[in-house]
């Protein structure tokens, strides 16, 4: 696989559950839902129906709604937790153990032997069960994991030919991308199932190793809305997005971008979050000029200083003018967009008065659409 042809597994409902500020209500989750599969993602994601009783029935409300994407759950490696799995009526089921020395001692205490024990049974019990389920079996902290250690475990699942996928997880967001890409790389050489990443933000390379994980041959790439999630989050749907649209438009054309904007929006609302003024594609800063010289070049020809076209994505671009670092092109514009006639010497002019103004004050936008009607009048 490459860059043309992979899938996202959207986990606002999983991953982003365990954020600080996330409880969503079913309601929250059927809206989730629908936005995520009107954007266009191959999957959705939700919390294990064994974390509570409204968990397991938010599942069901879901896979009710026969949408276009795939609604998955993500279990622990148990049988119990398959057995209920299997009953909401899913179409795949994540399966998932530590695989770290850490967890291996803190978490469930089961040596690789035995971890390979219990996915064998668990997995073969889910395909007996359900033999079209989507069945993923991942490692949890790969990149803390013994190197022979992963490769026992994912080569034995391979073999036993229960799973559809395997997963590999940066669970601490510890890895960097020539890391991801060696990992990656090697488990679509030794075996033939789809591969999955998922990577925390913690060290800020979740984007970076996702788009690693996809050059390396990686099919599946897990994403939240804003990339919330436990701690710092995983890989953004936004950020992951644009990173693949600077790439190539074609990349990314199968999805309806210009819901991004309300998506982000809904996932900020929701979560009782502001947007960061830098996020991918949504930030508040995303698509504004401010330095003469920029403002001069991007009046000409967007691409000069944007990568990223805002009308793909449903938004428009701004020239801020009010500043000390404001230029005469930029003041040019505005006027013409007011429908005046002012000459360059003039526009130069007011430029100057603007720029004395702001060294005391930003000058707001009504302030100089005033200032250069009132010239125009006079003039």
């Amino acid at each position: 696989m490459s860059f043309e042809q992979f899938s996202i597994i959207d986990s606002t409902l999983r991953e982003g559950e365990q954020f600080s500020t996330a409880t969503f209500t079913t309601d929250q989750k059927l809206r989730i839902a629908h936005a995520l599969d009107e954007f266009g993602v191959e999957m959705i994601e939700m919390t294990s129906p064994c974390a509570s009783p409204q968990s397991e029935a938010d599942i069901r409300a879901v896979v009710r709604q026969n949408l276009n994407a795939r609604i998955l759950t993500h279990i622990r490696c148990n049988r119990d937790d398959a057995v209920k799995a299997l009953d909401t009526g899913v179409h795949g089921i994540d399966v998932v153990i530590g695989t770290s020395p850490q967890l291996m001692q803190h978490s469930h205490g089961r040596s690789i032997d035995q971890i390979l024990d219990l996915a064998y049974d668990v997995l073969g019990f889910i395909r007996a069960q359900k033999p079209d389920v989507i069945l993923r079996f991942s490692t949890e902290d790969s990149f803390r994991s013994r190197e022979a250690d992963l490769w026992r475990v994912y080569l034995a699942v391979s073999s036993w030919g229960f799973a559809n996928r395997l997963g590999v997880a940066d669970t601490v967001g510890v890895a960097l991308p020539t890391r991801v890409y060696e990992l990656v790389r090697q488990l679509v050489r030794l075996t033939n199932l789809d591969i999955e990443f998922h990577g925390h933000n913690d060290s800020g390379c979740a984007i970076a190793n996702a788009c690693a994980a996809l050059e390396a041959g990686a099919t599946h790439i897990d994403t939240t809305v804003l990339g919330i999630g436990e701690r710092n989050g995983i890989t953004p749907l936004g950020g992951l997005i644009a990173r693949l649209y600077t790439l190539d438009k074609r990349y990314v054309a199968k999805y309806n971008l210009s819901l991004l904007p309300q998506l982000d929006a809904m996932i900020a609302e929701m979560c009782d979050i502001e947007i960061p003024f830098n996020n991918y594609i949504t930030g508040s800063s995303a698509f504004i000029h401010k330095a003469g010289i920029h403002a001069k070049a991007v009046l000409a020809d967007p691409a000069t200083y944007e990568i990223l076209n805002p009308d793909d994505f449903g938004l428009s671009r701004h020239i801020a003018i009010g500043h000390r670092l404001t230029g005469w092109n930029a003041v040019r514009n505005r006027a013409v967009a007011l429908g005046l006639v002012l000459d360059d010497d003039t526009i130069r002019h007011i430029t100057q008065h603007i720029k004395a103004r702001a060294d005391e004050n930003p000058m707001q936008p009504h302030e100089i659409d005033s200032l250069l009607i009132e010239t125009a009048v006079t003039s």
